[in-house]
């Protein structure tokens, strides 16, 4: 198994936790926060999706899909066009609502399609390249896939949790 099917199998499970936590849960659900200080479902799908998105353009010189596929203007947030929601505060947070699971999901998937369209062309050598250099020592596109693979499974498995919260708190 090449290094670049490993990256898609990774985050192909993205994609499936993505869908299988916001599956079947309305705009109250989605938003709802376990206190003032942490994060919704919502938010956090949304985040893990924007970082995806802004950290795989930039490493492959591509244009965020948030911008040039209008989702920025289909959610409506009120952010700044560039916010991948790092270091929200919990009134940044509130501001991520949606009216629908399909919103998250969509927006998901088409970052997924650019992630796997950049990935299938990855050669071996091409996950050198250094693509951060502002940190010692410098980031390479296999680390920087690597972190963005892993900050994403843990937001997806904290979006988890709290749809498990959330359904046990209904039953």
């Amino acid at each position: 198994m090449h290094a670049k099917d490993i990256l898609i199998d990774g985050y192909n499970r993205i994609r499936e936790e993505v869908h299988a936590t916001v599956e079947g849960l309305g705009p109250d659900e989605l938003s709802a926060r376990p206190s003032p200080d942490t994060n919704s479902i919502a938010w956090l799908v949304w985040h893990l999706t924007r970082v995806q998105d802004d950290h795989v353009a930039d490493a492959f010189e591509l244009d965020q899909v948030w911008l040039s596929q209008d989702w920025e203007k289909r959610f409506g947030l009120g952010l700044p066009r560039h916010d991948t929601g790092y270091g929200h505060s919990p009134a940044k947070v509130a501001k991520v609502r949606v009216d629908s699971g399909d919103l998250l999901t969509g927006y998901h998937d088409a970052v997924h399609a650019q992630t796997l369209d950049a990935l299938r062309g990855l050669a071996a050598k091409d996950l050198e390249r250094v693509v951060d250099e502002r940190w010692d020592p410098p980031v390479t596109l296999g680390v920087r896939l690597v972190s963005v693979l892993s900050d994403d499974l843990q937001h997806i498995g904290q979006a988890a949790y709290l749809r498990g919260l959330l359904q046990s708190a209904a039953s």
